[in-house]
This record gives structure tokens, C-alpha cells and sequence, in this order.
């Protein structure tokens, strides 16, 4: 709905359109003095400018109220209200106004709500069935008169309305665009922003097994620099292999990154025997058993892999050289329990910064397939890693 509250500067268009219904108010004005006698002579059917029996001020008095008319509809969006029911007040007493009134009605339809539209229309209608008592057409009865004049205004008001509606329409059509729009690119930044999580926790997990173990052997050489050649080359071996692996990992994850589609590399179950024996050469004494049957599905297989990766990272960190036990057992239908339980820590651990951030991300993952994460200490001293994941049959 276009309402006028501020001002009000003209476009290119507003002009024309203004100045042709300027102009049209005007003929139609001027066509209003124009009488069709009745055939014969001495004119025929020539129209001529009749001049009525009044007097010459009214006359005067009739084409200024017409101009004045014609001009008020220079602001006909500003005070479309006040502008009609002024001049249904002058089409009382003079037929001159008929043009612009009609302008005037077809611009409240459209600038206004169709309540006011309606209640103005009803104050037009008074106006003709009072206009039919003080200027009587003489070519047509009252009751014809009347309903021509009530058929031309509300055919005029309905044109209007039609047009005010329509332009509600494409006003809505436009908005929803505009809506819908706005809701897919916050649809896109936010599936960004579940990719970019789901990348975090996939660095986390990677690289920080990597670097545990760096850790856990770069440990070993500092306090024990008189350790036998043969335990330091292979301390060294290892710290070369996992910082060689974790740069492989970094390299993958960055590639990943930079490709316009893809995935990060996934583990699978098949992976899991690996990663105990990386563990158990990096002295953590992993025992793993496996009971399981049938082909675990790669979604639950990852997770699984996932949650005994942060296991044994915490055993590193928390517990070095603790017993360790792994196991993976289930059944389709039955699901999938995955295991790391370790004892305690031969020695004290002084307590790091670590922000649990690896526990967080196995929550989401496990909650992402309807599982069960568990864990705690336990009453040995030691700590429990459990978690349950959906196998369907």
C-alpha cells in the first residue's frame, strides 16, 4: 500500500501520470459544458456550450470550483481522503467536478485501505441521491440517473481496489523472495559452520593422537637421557614416524580445505587394530579383543574408531604406561559397545589445561547416531570410556 507520510518528490513517471490526469479532469470538465439538443433546427445535432439560466457569478463560481478541482489532483496521494470527500461535497452542486471526483476515488482505492475506500463510496452514494434532489438531470429520470451515477463510482472504486490488491500481492511476492532469500543464506552459513565444526573435531582427532604420542616419547628421552642406545634410536623412530604422519594427516586436512568439494579421509573399523598397535608401541599396553560379527556400517564404524582414538589419547595424557584394555563387541540388531578401560597411572600425572574438548565432540558424534556415551572414573582408580551405537540387523 503506498501511503504518503514524508515528503513527497516526483519521479519521471509521477509527473506524466499526474499531468494526464490533470488534463483529463480538465476535458472531462469542458465536455460537461457541451449539451446534445434534440435533433432539428436551428443546430441539429451539433453540440453547442448552453448557458444555463443562472447567473454569471455562478457560472464564474462553477469553472474556478472545477479548476481548483483539477488542480487539488497534483496531491491526490498526499490527502487522497480529504481530497475526495471534498469534491463529493462539490458534485452537489455542480456537474464540472465529475472528472476529477472520479480520479480522486480511483487514487483513495488505491493509496488507502479498502474500509476507508468503502466508507468514502458510501458518502458518494449520499451525495447522488442528494444531488438528484437539488440538480435533477433533465434527459433522464431520477431512479436511471442515480444508478448510472452509483454504477460509475463503484466500478471506479472496484478498479482501484483491484489494483491496490494486486500491487499488495507482488508487495508480498516480493517479500517472500526477499525472506526466502535471507533464510537460504543463513541456511548456507549455517551448514558452513557445521562443516567447519565437524572439521575441528576432525583435526582434534587426528592430529591429536599424533602429537600424544610425540609427547609421550619426547617425555621418555628428557628424563631418562641415559637410557640405552637401542631404546633411544627407537624412541626416535617413533617421534619421526608420528610427526612424518601427522604432517601427512595436516597435509590431508589442508587439501581437504582447499578443495571446492569433499570429505575429510575417513577411518574405518578395519583401522582400529592399527591404532592399538600404535598405542602399545608407544608403551601403553593395550590389550584389544574384538567380538563382533557381520559388517559395521561405515557411519557407526568411524564413531567407533573415533572413541577409541580419544581413549587412548587420555590414557597418554592422563595415565602414562597404565594398563589399557580395548574391546569392541555387538551384533546386528544388538549394536555395537565400544570399551577403554585403563588402570592406574604407575605415577602421579600433574593435572594440564585440558579443556575436554575431545569428550564434547564424542558426545556429538554418538548423539548424531542415537547412541550412548558413558564415563568416569573407576573404583580402582583408573578411568572408563563406554559407549553403546545403534547396529540395525
Amino acid at each position: 500500500m503506498n501511503t504518503v507520510t514524508g515528503p513527497y518528490r516526483r519521479d519521471v513517471r509521477d509527473w506524466i501520470v499526474d499531468l494526464s490526469m490533470f488534463l483529463l479532469a480538465l476535458v472531462f470538465a469542458a465536455m460537461t459544458l457541451l449539451d446534445f439538443p434534440p435533433p432539428g433546427p436551428p443546430h441539429g445535432d451539433v453540440p453547442v456550450i448552453t448557458v444555463p439560466d443562472h447567473p454569471t457569478w455562478w457560472e464564474a463560481a462553477e469553472r474556478l470550483a472545477a479548476l481548483a478541482a483539477c488542480t487539488s489532483l497534483w496531491w491526490r496521494r498526499r490527502w487522497p481522503v480529504q481530497i475526495a470527500v471534498s469534491l463529493i461535497a462539490l458534485s452537489v452542486v455542480t456537474d464540472l467536478v465529475s472528472g476529477a471526483l472520479l480520479i480522486a476515488l480511483f487514487s483513495l482505492a488505491l493509496h488507502r485501505p479498502p474500509k476507508v475506500s468503502l466508507v468514502v463510496f458510501g458518502l458518494g452514494i449520499a451525495s447522488v441521491g442528494l444531488k438528484s434532489l437539488v440538480l435533477p438531470d433533465p434527459h433522464l429520470p431520477a431512479l436511471i440517473a442515480f444508478l448510472l451515477s452509483v454504477a460509475v463510482q463503484g466500478a471506479v472504486i472496484g478498479w482501484g481496489l483491484s489494483v491496490h490488491h494486486r500491487r499488495e500481492l507482488v508487495d508480498s511476492l516480493r517479500e517472500r523472495a526477499v525472506h526466502a532469500e535471507t533464510e537460504a543464506q543463513l541456511r548456507a552459513e549455517h551448514a558452513q559452520h557445521q562443516v567447519r565444526e565437524a572439521m575441528a573435531r576432525e583435526i582434534h582427532d587426528v592430529l591429536g593422537h599424533r602429537l600424544s604420542l610425540l609427547s609421550v616419547h619426547a617425555g621418555a628421552l628428557e628424563y631418562r637421557p641415559d637410557a640405552p642406545a637401542e631404546e633411544i634410536a627407537r624412541s626416535a623412530k617413533v617421534i619421526r614416524e608420528s610427526a612424518h604422519q601427522a604432517l601427512q594427516d595436516l597435509r590431508e586436512v589442508i587439501g581437504v580445505l582447499r578443495a571446492p568439494v569433499g570429505e575429510l579421509p575417513q577411518p574405518t573399523m578395519a583401522d582400529l587394530r592399527q591404532l592399538v598397535e600404535e598405542a602399545d608401541e608407544a608403551g601403553a599396553r593395550v590389550a584389544f579383543t574384538e567380538d563382533y560379527d557381520g559388517t559395521v556400517p561405515d557411519r557407526t564404524g568411524r564413531t567407533a574408531y573415533r572413541i577409541v582414538q580419544e581413549g587412548l589419547t587420555n590414557v597418554r595424557k592422563h595415565a602414562p604406561g597404565a594398563d589399557t584394555r580395548v574391546s569392541v563387541r555387538g551384533a546386528p540388531g544388538e549394536g555395537l559397545t565400544v570399551e577403554v578401560r585403563n588402570g592406574r597411572a604407575p605415577a602421579p600425572v600433574p593435572r594440564g589445561g585440558s579443556d575436554g574438548q575431545g569428550l564434547v565432540g564424542l558426545t556429538e558424534r554418538v548423539s548424531l547416531l542415537s547412541g550412548r556415551l558413558e564415563h568416569g572414573p573407576t573404583p580402582g582408580g583408573g578411568w572408563r570410556l563406554s559407549a553403546w551405537l545403534p547396529w540395525p540387523a
